[in-house]
């Protein structure tokens, strides 16, 4: 397929003030959705009867068996918290100084991504398990009082309730780990980006945050954004060239290898 865009080098001032305004407006029209407790409770317990015919809920038996390791569970729980963002800015900084003409394409999967994901909030409102009837799961920030979410605690008006389908915990971890694992060159890094998803996918599960299809609805968005650079850039985004025709890419010595 011809390549409907040519790599450019990316502005630092204008990608700063880029991902600043997408967060925040992604923050505000995710939070604006209306929070429909009740149909967010009566999608949650279809979910888990889903779940159980398929023989895959268990996410109740991985919460009670985290929460009961303090230690394990409270580093979970700020996990939960941080990395969500810590690396998935750090994976942007990355490309932009180390692939300049694949940032572009790959920053707009994560973007198509989100965009897709924020409709999945609105039509289909989702209680988290730690908030369906019948107090089944434990609310590990509650009970362990751990700054761990901003959907529990003294922070829980700040932020939609009932927005757990898709998880974009899942949809952006698996973006950093696609793309670690496809550029980088040191072999323990590359492994370790196809680990952050899947300790990512224990966590949600073990702090009650989400449920395993939560986690498919995260991947099907992030497969949407993929058709949607490969439409726009007319290729996969780590298939296009490292460096920025015209010299706009990293000085590197003739004989380095092609990742980084």
């Amino acid at each position: 397929m011809r390549r409907l865009r040519t790599p450019r080098r990316p502005r630092l001032w204008f990608e700063i003030l880029l991902i600043a305004l997408s967060y925040w407006t992604y923050s505000l029209v995710r939070n604006a959705v209306p929070e429909q407790r009740g149909q967010a409770l009566r999608n949650a317990d279809w979910i888990w009867q889903a779940e159980r015919q398929l023989g895959i809920a268990v996410e109740e038996t991985v919460n009670h068996a985290v929460n009961s390791v303090t230690w394990l569970v409270v580093g979970m729980n700020y996990y939960y918290a941080t990395l969500h963002f810590v690396v998935t800015l750090g994976v942007l900084v990355w490309l932009y100084r180390s692939h300049p003409g694949r940032y572009a394409a790959t920053r707009l999967v994560l973007f198509a991504t989100t965009g897709v994901a924020l409709l999945g909030y609105y039509l289909y409102p989702l209680a988290p398990p730690r908030l369906m009837n019948g107090g089944r799961f434990v609310d590990t920030v509650m009970v362990h009082q751990t700054w761990g979410s901003m959907a529990s605690g003294d922070l829980k008006n700040m932020s939609n309730q009932y927005a757990a389908m898709p998880s974009m915990h899942i949809g952006w971890s698996v973006w950093c780990g696609l793309t670690i694992f496809a550029l980088a060159s040191v072999p323990w890094v590359r492994v370790l980006g196809l680990a952050y998803p899947v300790l990512t996918l224990v966590v949600i599960v073990a702090t009650a945050n989400h449920f395993w299809l939560d986690a498919v609805g995260g991947v099907l968005c992030l497969a949407f954004g993929y058709a949607v650079a490969r439409v726009w850039c007319g290729s996969l985004p780590y298939a296009l060239p490292r460096v920025v025709p015209g010299g706009g890419g990293v000085r590197r010595r003739a004989w380095a290898p092609t990742r980084a």
